[in-house]
């Protein structure tokens, strides 16, 4: 069987500032460099409609968004898929939640339990709803890693999204990132290509300790991955510039 193609997406809160003052501008900057999709962390007060036309003219696709917990739940959450369906997104990222969530083992249960729930009402209309990583789902509690907790009791309709760089900055050995992607096949329909040194902190991706041949390798064989994202929130040069050296670094790797 021939590997899945992996397309390549920028996370737009690696450009927050950039896309606050003109997200169309950003957009425009962002295909230029030559990534494929973008994923969305906020739309700065412009129309679905709008911004899905300026992707189709700019040939981009969507990767996915990140919507908050707040927002998919209740009352809202109905807005939010009415938003993301105009947008002509079907993939909805829960991106981190609040400490009362997650403040020991039964938490996590409840809210892997609480997010199935959320994704089984959205897959009615044909969304798919992953969760994120920060540094916290990979300090271990009471040995065990919460992603691993919350993976463990959330249904297969949630799907994961394996942050590299926030994950290694917890101090799990390297190898965990390869071994958690096999844990849960083809439950990695997107990933963030982040990467972390332990001496510098987060650094430009390719520069730091996150093995990349490796963990795109698991994306590949065992992931079902679709999207590679990069995300950067550490700048040693300016925004733009850091995401086209992430970039330019992947498509080495690649």
């Amino acid at each position: 069987m021939p590997s899945r193609k992996l397309r390549i997406a920028l996370q737009l809160y690696s450009v927050r500032d950039e896309c606050s003052k003109d997200l169309f501008k950003t957009l425009e900057a962002v295909a230029e460099m030559g990534f494929e999709g973008v994923e969305f962390a906020g739309y700065y007060g412009k129309s679905a409609g709008d911004i899905r036309d300026k992707l189709r003219d700019l040939g981009l696709e969507i990767a996915g968004a990140h919507e908050s917990i707040q927002k998919m739940s209740g009352n809202e959450l109905e807005k939010t898929l009415r938003y993301n369906m105009e947008l002509g997104n079907n993939k909805i990222v829960i991106p981190w939640l609040p400490p009362e969530m997650r403040s020991d083992k039964r938490d996590w249960i409840n809210s892997a339990r609480l997010i199935s729930e959320i994704a089984d009402k959205a897959a009615v209309q044909g969304f798919r709803i992953g969760y994120h990583n920060h540094r916290e789902e990979f300090i271990p509690v009471n040995g065990e890693y919460p992603w691993y907790i919350f993976f463990d009791n959330a249904s297969r309709s949630v799907f994961m999204q394996l942050d590299t760089g926030n994950a290694l900055s917890a101090g799990i050995p390297h190898t965990i990132l390869v071994e958690t992607l096999k844990r849960y096949p083809n439950r990695a329909q997107t990933i963030h290509l982040k990467d972390y040194s332990h001496r510098h902190g987060f650094v430009i991706l390719g520069e730091g300790d996150v093995p990349f041949k490796e963990v795109l390798e698991a994306c590949r064989e065992a992931g079902g991955t679709e999207w590679l994202i990069v995300e950067q929130e550490t700048y040693p040069y300016p925004p733009l510039e850091s995401a086209r050296r992430c970039i330019e670094n992947l498509k080495k790797i690649l």
